[in-house]
């Protein structure tokens, strides 16, 4: 049994997993509250694009060679013109070889790293795992916070499971965009929700093979963009994502539909043959940042904490980013090595990089694949081609988009 201080952890998605993981490695006792009883699976597809900055991270807490081994290595992302049918750009991430250990994104679901981390979890002293476990309530004093959790009903049983009451030294918000902890805190979630929804296809389709684009591939079109990336899979053979806006006036069957589905698919690349589908889904999306990221003994990280549209894969990452800044804090002062004023530091850093980069770049990200100005679409295009044609031009843009710099930033800020 460990005799370090007691954490506990809402939410067993990547970021609450990557959070107990690096707490436990440094010997605080360790429990985690998660309201699913199962961790997800291909049926629920989320966030699957991991960036060199995070990689180093995931290195860190030493489960790199098992996170490799269920997804895909990718070196290359695209631009296309989907209007005309053209490579825009392709950007190499071998540029950073100088900036990093890992020039290039893996694309796997987060539940695979979950799984991992959880497993190790598992096999480690003074950890407690309760998938199925809600928070009903959070108290906190000077010393302690006090959290309510109850046992939601098993499949079968009539009533729910007992309430308990579990004290601790921490509580690390990491639960998600609804999340109870912030809810609970009372802390303003600012920021605004588009019009527009994302739908999401899966399909085992090869566009690859059939295009010759990479497995990170972004289509601007001022009135259908589209994302398209591939992903592992549970079965390792690989399916392809097509993530695109589905009009404000469509109903969710009308964007989900085989119609739909077809029509936007075609626009990437005229069919050859059947492209059948495994997955549909379709999704609010918002741009917000929580007003605090602390509130005495009680943090937020990732989604809990703030929130932004999914092209470029960056909210993901920012909240592993979290995760690690916030046991390295409370490590720091619980070990003696700073005192309590260094808290603080976890807000000043995180939601200062989050605003700067994540919120910044995700909204740039979208602008640029819907903008509707003729004349701005051949710039931003044009730009994109003098990117991809120019070594250090790309290596600076990669190492925004990467958070790599977004690393160097909050190293920055005491």
């Amino acid at each position: 049994m460990t005799d370090r201080e007691h954490v506990i952890v809402a939410g067993a998605g990547p970021v609450g997993a990557v959070a107990a993981l690096a707490a436990a490695q440094r010997g605080f006792r360790v429990t985690i509250i998660e309201r699913n009883a199962d961790i997800e699976t291909d049926s629920a597809p989320r966030a699957a694009t991991f960036h060199p900055s995070t990689l180093e991270l995931i290195d860190e807490i030493g489960v790199i060679d098992e996170f490799l081994s269920v997804g895909l290595v990718s070196r290359y992302f695209d631009f296309w013109d989907k209007t005309a049918g053209t490579l825009v750009a392709r950007m190499d991430h071998d540029v950073l070889r100088d900036d990093t250990k890992f020039p290039y994104v893996v694309q796997t679901e987060q539940h695979k790293l979950v799984r991992i981390v959880l497993d190790r979890l598992r096999r480690m002293p003074g950890v407690d795992i309760r998938l199925g476990w809600t928070i009903d309530a959070i108290d906190q004093d000077a010393d302690r916070v006090t959290v309510h959790v109850r046992r939601t009903a098993a499949e079968g049983d009539a009533e729910d499971g007992a309430d308990e009451v579990l004290t601790g030294d921490w509580l690390f918000g990491c639960d998600g965009g609804r999340s109870t902890v912030r809810k609970a805190l009372g802390i303003e979630f600012e920021g605004y929700t588009w019009p527009e929804r994302f739908a999401v296809l899966t399909t085992s389709h090869d566009f690859g093979a059939e295009m010759g684009c990479s497995t990170r591939s972004y289509f601007a079109d001022p009135d259908q963009w589209v994302n398209l990336f591939k992903v592992a899979g549970d079965d390792m053979r690989g399916r392809w994502r097509v993530v695109f806006a589905a009009p404000a006036g469509q109903t969710d069957e009308q964007a989900l539909s085989d119609e739909s589905a077809e029509r936007v698919m075609a626009g990437i690349h005229p069919a050859t043959g059947p492209r059948p589908l495994v997955h549909r889904n379709i999704y609010n999306v918002h741009q917000r940042v929580a007003a605090a990221f602390r509130a005495g003994r009680v943090f937020l990280a990732g989604d809990a904490a703030h929130v932004n549209n999914p092209i470029g894969g960056l909210g993901l990452n920012c909240g592993v980013h979290d995760a690690l800044e916030l046991v390295r804090t409370v490590d720091l002062v619980t070990s003696g090595r700073a005192d309590s004023a260094r808290l603080d530091r976890y807000e000043r850093r995180r939601r200062t990089v989050n605003i700067e980069f994540v919120q910044q770049q995700t909204v740039d990200n979208k602008q640029r694949l819907e903008e509707k100005d003729p004349a701005v679409r051949r710039e931003r295009l044009a730009r994109l081609t003098e990117m991809g044609n120019d070594k250090q031009a790309q290596r600076r843009f990669l190492r925004r988009t990467s958070l790599l710099d977004a690393v160097v930033r909050a190293g920055a800020i005491d």
